[in-house]
């Protein structure tokens, strides 16, 4: 632990890794391309030193090997249990514990809860049970310091900013580094800068989705991700178009109307996982059973959901059932990476979120695969959602990209 500060991208986010290490590997290929571009000398015997495709090979390496090396290197150091900084959580009520499983889930960010502490901060500054801030900041000191622990987190976003002043002043006396959970009123977006207006903090807050350069670079990747990859895919299609027909005959695909940009209605298709008739099916078992009825309001899908075949039940479980959208991504009604697509009758339950997250295409895969699955809510999806929309870029959609082929390894909780 005492080696974490040596490591560039700790506490780093995956995007925001992978933007620097993409930058820095393009930046020196440049830099050495301009450098011998100075030699004519170098330039005539470089085919000769360096074919192109070697060249191309290396290029192409050093993109790809060391994320793949510092994820395996950051992934054997955190079962050894020596990967992360240990670190004090502060919080009032549930933001607290909601803080701690977070770093918990996201381990890689490299913060390792070693205590919690909830000494119920109130909003008026009153005493911590019956203790003052000064003693209570005494009494986490001493954790800190028997612990070995420099860094503290503050997961106390509704506490009033003069009330939340002395506790980090009186912090930082003791611990190097001091994080700050606070609330901007419900904004959230990881894509933010801090600016110093002559001794007054700002916060920046970008939204990549107003960059028409980085939509057309989302754009690129979809068209020409899902040529490839649909080419390679192809026998796939056929062999799983075949057993569906096998099952149960036809129609092989399922095609159902969802909710796509700006709430413009397309028709998303799928290979047909149920039986025929499964609307009517499933209209039936909800009017009959109130614990499905209370299932399906909560997951809008059914744990043991008696219309899916066996073929199906296989395809949910892989995610391969979702194959044939890309036809849809091609036609630019879907993205490779987006939001999940709603169904029309979801629309009132995605809420005050329903234009926000409708600002994108849906995509074939996203957060909500990769993450909680079919385990997560409706309402933790529509989160999911909005966090996606609001931090976008193309390095998340890419990293989303490379988590689904892992998630397709992996039991994610799909059914």
């Amino acid at each position: 632990r005492s080696l974490m500060g040596l490591y560039p991208a700790y506490g780093l986010s995956s995007a925001e890794r992978l933007r620097r290490h993409t930058y820095s590997v393009v930046g020196t290929f440049a830099a050495v391309s301009f450098a011998i571009a100075l030699d004519f000398g170098a330039i005539a015997s470089l085919p000769r030193l360096l074919p192109r495709p070697l060249l191309a090979l290396g290029f192409v390496g050093l993109l790809l090997l060391p994320p793949l090396v510092q994820g395996l290197a950051r992934w054997g150091l955190w079962r050894l249990g020596i990967w992360g900084r240990p670190v004090i959580v502060i919080g009032n009520k549930d933001t607290g514990a909601r803080t701690v499983k977070l770093l918990e889930e996201e381990w890689e960010l490299g913060y390792v809860p070693a205590a919690l502490i909830d000494r119920g901060l109130t909003l008026s500054g009153q005493p911590l049970n019956g203790r003052s801030h000064e003693e209570a900041m005494t009494q986490v000191e001493n954790l800190a310091r028997r612990g070995g622990v420099d860094t503290i987190i503050f997961a106390t976003p509704y506490i009033r900013p003069s009330h939340l002043a002395p506790l980090v002043s009186r912090a930082s006396r003791s611990f190097r580094h001091v994080l700050l959970i606070s609330n901007l009123g419900g904004i959230t977006n990881s894509a933010v800068t801090a600016r110093d207006f002559a001794g007054t903090l700002a916060v920046e807050i970008k939204y990549n989705l107003l960059n028409p350069w980085a939509r057309r670079a989302k754009r690129i990747l979809d068209f020409g991700a899902t040529v490839v990859g649909g080419a390679l895919v192809l026998p796939f299609l056929l062999v799983i178009a075949l057993l569906v027909y096998a099952e149960s005959r036809r129609p092989i695909f399922y095609t159902d109307w969802r909710l796509g940009k700006n709430g413009v209605p397309f028709p998303c298709i799928k290979f047909r996982t149920m039986v025929p008739g499964a609307e009517a099916v499933l209209e039936l078992m909800l009017a009959e059973d109130a614990g499905l009825r209370e299932e399906y309001v909560k997951y809008h899908k059914l744990r043991a959901d008696p219309r899916v075949t066996r073929v199906g039940r296989f395809l949910r479980k892989t995610s391969l059932d979702e194959l044939p959208q890309l036809w849809n991504v091609l036609r630019g009604e879907m993205s490779l990476v987006g939001p999940r697509p709603y169904l029309p009758r979801e629309s009132g339950d995605i809420g005050d979120a329903r234009d926000e997250i409708l600002r994108v295409p849906p995509g074939v895969t996203g957060p909500w695969q990769v993450s909680g699955r079919n385990h997560a809510s409706f309402t933790d999806r529509v989160e999911m959602d909005i966090h996606y929309v609001r931090d976008w870029s193309v390095w998340l959609d890419l990293v989303l990209l490379a988590s689904t082929v892992r998630a397709l390894f992996v039991d994610r909780g799909a059914y």
